[in-house]
């Protein structure tokens, strides 16, 4: 809680104590009423010092009919024609609610620059042979910079010495390390995983692809519309208009037929039964309700305008990895083949062992060759495995950059890698086959595995891919009964991975190899063709993300596994990563507005009857406070409804 918000909570509560103290104090001494008074009137200062405060300023600025003018007014009134209760009351209702809507905001806001941790602080720049650290803003194109293990790329640029893995999760969402060598170009915000690298600098930090993405974040979140709260809206012409009516009722009739002191009070207690006390109470609880059902199903909703726009959605648009899928990979099949006589490609299944030891076999060449390494697939294999690897009898490992490692286990070479490794191999002549003999259509990262004891001899190939969440079927199908007419995936993903995933999940748009400004430009593109009047969520988990959370109608993230950035930038955070709930929060945002509404139309309607009623004497002021405070507790029960997830 900040402290602003325990500042107000302080007040509020002295404001309670105060309240009751008046209560008490009319009950025991009511003969003396000016003490009474005194005890009403400091408890109202304290309650409703900022409503009086920012009306008085927005009068002076001539914005003049507002939530707070109204406030001001009717509880005014309620003090002119003695009913303090009313008018402490009223305060307080009106400030419990603001209150509980902004703790619900701010306890979910945090600096979008604490947790954006993608902008590198210095660059190591080669001048002269030797390494100074320097802030990225210095180095100039054409310079050369030295990147070691664990340093973030701070500026794009062309490798021209060395070679390294890259973690590029931040930029593309990919969890597989990207393999980079001498002629291969980077961008700043990947990570460098294991070694030193010369790179030549293409474009200076202003441009570069960091900087590109943090300035998407910033002004893509001064883009997003906010939603006018409703009372504001129904201010503007609920409060003139009642006003107006209240000074005619306390003139014009009096003109006529006398008796002004008479009309006087009426019209005080016109403006007292005017004060929509269930309204101020009973819409923000009925969001706050809905907010807090949603919590309670592991969904965090920052504000009620993102919880009425949810329910406007007919276009959901969603990243892949950590998504729709669990964004760690595991071995999803093991195919054991051999060489045909004819050199033609590959064929058949191991003769010599039954099906199962073959696969076991492959799974155990694979897991010691690559035993030393902690590359994602790396583990994947040796966790498939499953049983303890004796490093003792390793000889040697030699890795092959961009291709697989070459390791001497129990006098055996074991070659384990991708396609160009195989290639590799062919042009060696340690195997024989021409050009894509060994290569796999299949989604996912396949690692082939050659053992060399006389001669070469390919075993097969393992495939390694993320595995889709167990929800996410549910997901689509919940969306598509939600109403959602159309869902696209984005991602940074290859093509054939986001295909499979797409074909398994019943979706049929998707566009893959994407980097952040893509994805915002397809956003773009998708908002347009979505209307204005129809709204368009989108879903993901990393920073990358964060720019298309942030332009998007609805940014929903995933906050179990998610990127802060990508959290802070959402409007929505699904806490348990279970896509599935993404359809349960628009079943809460639908069922909220409609108890909102019912609320509105309830109120509005109860108290239009009482205000005709008490202009024409036919309501005493106490029989109208008590139809206002009755209205009030009934449209508070139905706002609690809102707290319930079906």
């Amino acid at each position: 809680m900040t402290k602003k918000l325990k500042k107000r909570l302080r007040r509020i509560l002295l404001g309670v104590i105060l309240f009751i103290s008046a209560i008490i104090v009319e009950k025991l001494v009511a003969f003396i009423g000016d003490f009474v008074l005194i005890f009403y009137l400091l408890a109202y200062g304290v309650v409703g010092g900022d409503v009086i405060k920012k009306a008085v300023r927005n009068i002076a600025r001539g914005q003049i009919f507002d939530e707070n003018f109204l406030m001001l007014i009717a509880t005014v009134g309620a003090f002119l024609v003695g009913e303090y209760p009313e008018a402490v009351a009223v305060m307080l209702f009106y400030q419990v609610g603001e209150w509980f809507q902004s703790y619900a905001v701010n306890n979910s806001r945090k600096s979008i620059k604490e947790l954006m941790n993608i902008r590198p602080d210095y660059a190591n720049v080669l001048r002269d042979g030797e390494e100074s650290e320097v802030d990225p803003d210095e180095v100039a194109v054409g310079e050369v910079i030295l990147v070691k293990p664990g340093e973030r790329i701070p500026l794009d640029g062309i490798v021209i010495k060395g070679n390294c893995s890259l973690d590029t999760m931040a930029l593309t969402g990919e969890s597989i390390p990207r393999d980079i060598a001498v002629g291969d170009a980077v961008i700043s915000g990947c990570i460098n995983l294991n070694s030193v690298i010369e790179v030549e600098v293409t474009k200076e930090f202003a441009e570069s692809t960091v900087t590109k993405i943090l300035d998407l974040v910033e002004n893509a979140s001064s883009q997003k519309a906010v939603t006018e709260q409703f009372i504001t809206r129904f201010a503007r012409y609920y409060t003139p208009v009642v006003v107006i009516l209240a000074a005619m009722l306390a003139i014009v009739p009096s003109i006529f037929v006398g008796g002004f002191t008479t009309w006087l009070y009426r019209a005080l207690s016109f403006l007292v039964i005017s004060c929509p006390c269930a309204l101020v109470i009973s819409v923000p609880l009925s969001f706050f309700g809905g907010i807090g059902g949603a919590s309670k199903a592991g969904i965090l909703i920052k504000g009620s305008n993102y919880l009425e726009s949810l329910a406007q959605a007919e276009m959901v648009v969603m990243d892949k990895t950590g998504t729709l899928t669990k964004g760690n990979f595991e071995v999803s099949e093991v195919v054991c083949k051999k060489r045909n006589s004819e050199g033609k490609g590959i064929e058949a299944k191991e003769d010599t062992l039954s099906e199962k030891s073959a696969q076991e076999k492959l799974l155990e060449y694979a897991a010691y060759a690559e035993c030393y390494s902690n590359h994602p697939i790396s583990k994947s294999l040796q966790r498939a495995y499953g049983k303890e690897i004796r490093k003792e009898e390793i000889r040697g490992t030699q890795e092959k950059a961009g291709m697989g490692v070459i390791t001497d286990w129990n006098s055996t070479k074991v070659y384990a890698g991708n396609d160009k490794l195989m290639l590799w191999l062919e042009r060696e002549g340690i195997l024989e086959g021409g050009n894509s003999a060994y290569h796999v259509e299949k989604a996912g990262t396949i690692c082939h595995v050659v053992v060399e004891e006389e001669e070469a001899k390919y075993l097969g190939y393992i495939v390694i891919s993320d595995e889709i969440k167990e929800d996410a079927k549910a997901a689509i199908a919940g969306l598509k009964e939600a109403g959602i007419r159309r869902i696209v995936i984005l991602t940074g993903d290859a093509k054939k991975s986001a295909e499979d995933v797409a074909e398994k999940l019943d979706i049929k748009e998707y566009h893959a190899e994407l980097l952040p400004v893509d994805k915002v430009e397809l956003t773009e593109q998708l908002l347009k063709e979505n209307g204005n009047n129809k709204k368009l969520i989108f879903v993901g988990d990393g920073i990358n993300d964060a720019p298309v959370l942030a332009r998007a109608d609805i940014g929903i993230a995933m906050g179990g596994l998610g990127a802060d950035a990508a959290i802070e930038a959402a409007d929505i955070v699904i806490m348990n990563d279970q896509p599935s709930k993404i359809a349960t929060a628009m079943r809460i945002s639908r069922k909220t507005l409609k108890i909102v509404k019912q609320n509105i139309v309830f109120a509005i309607g109860i108290k239009i009857i009482v205000l005709i009623l008490a202009a024409i004497g036919k309501a005493s002021m106490w029989a109208a406070v008590f139809a206002d405070v009755g209205v009030a507790f009934l449209a508070i029960l139905n706002a609690m409804r809102a707290m319930k997830v079906e």
